[in-house]
């Protein structure tokens, strides 16, 4: 299997209470039907149990050089892939 190329190796950290999404990635999320009018996430692919996990974890973002929520993260264009713990992004400017 050969590996995706990135630039950075980003450390998914977990915290105990919810993270709340920014309004205008949920405008985003919407716009994109990832997630319907009353704010519920459909992501395709991801359980329900996973997206639960997703919603208490976050990544300090190399590009936006920031907490973000682990959601944001991973409907980002420089999301390629979450490898046991760790997020691979490509690094490019938003």
């Amino acid at each position: 299997m050969e590996e995706l190329e990135h630039k950075y190796e980003v450390e998914i950290k977990a915290t105990e209470e919810r993270q709340k999404i920014p309004d205008n990635v949920k405008e985003e999320l919407r716009g994109s039907g990832m997630m319907d009018e009353k704010g519920k996430l459909k992501l395709k692919g991801v359980s329900p149990k996973m997206l639960k996990k997703m919603k208490m974890e976050y990544v300090d973002c190399p590009v936006l050089k920031d907490h973000i929520h682990f959601v944001q993260c991973f409907v980002c264009p420089n999301f390629q892939s979450r490898v046991i713990g760790k997020v691979l992004c490509k690094g490019d400017s938003l």
